[in-house]
């Protein structure tokens, strides 16, 4: 008689899973989410990169929008040895775009690792990406909704302009960017109300 791992996954494992919450300012006249799953969760194996983009046969979920990237970013599990939660880092794989993590920019191929929550930008694009823990090693889930309002809100970060396809950084958008706050001393905060 066969003996199983305790250390083998099983079906009652909790699985973790990456709620990844978009938002377009055009979504409501086009039909850019018809590709996704919305409202429902897909398994994916963590040792495979879970890539979006507009090319559905190259990536893992495709946005229907001629202006993204074919490839435009790659989310990778990892473990850790100091944790037992699995992780993820998020990659630009967009050569035309930059983009935007937590406001943090991104070049081609350039990667860091994914917060708990964390408000993704390109073109003009929002995600905010929340990873819920769990307790499987070999793979994940991964559910896609679509949010009325911008995900900025919820994160309290400026939604600011769209992100550039291509060109340099100008300081003067920056400053219109984030608004006329101006500089914060250290005993200032600011109020973010939803």
């Amino acid at each position: 008689m066969m003996s199983v791992s305790n250390t083998m996954e099983t079906e009652e494992d909790l699985l973790p899973c990456l709620h990844i919450k978009l938002y377009h300012p055009q979504q409501h006249c086009q039909a850019l989410y018809q590709l996704l799953p919305l409202g429902s969760r897909c398994k994916h194996s963590a040792d495979d990169p879970l890539r979006l983009g507009r090319d559905d046969r190259a990536c893992t979920f495709a946005l229907f929008d001629a202006r993204v990237s074919r490839k435009q970013l790659s989310l990778q599990a990892y473990r850790s040895p100091h944790s037992a939660d699995m992780l993820f880092t998020v990659q630009n794989l967009s050569q035309k775009s930059r983009m935007i993590v937590n406001g943090f920019e991104l070049d081609y191929l350039e990667k860091m690792d994914l917060p708990d929550k964390a408000l993704v930008r390109f073109g003009q694009y929002q995600l905010l990406i929340v990873r819920e823990s769990g307790e499987a090693k070999g793979s994940f889930e991964v559910e896609f909704e679509v949010l009325t309002v911008s995900p900025a809100r919820e994160t309290c970060a400026p939604a600011g302009a769209p992100v550039v396809d291509s060109g340099s950084w100008d300081p003067k958008s920056y400053s219109t960017e984030f608004g006329s706050h101006g500089p914060l001393e250290t005993d200032e905060t600011l109020i973010c109300y939803s």
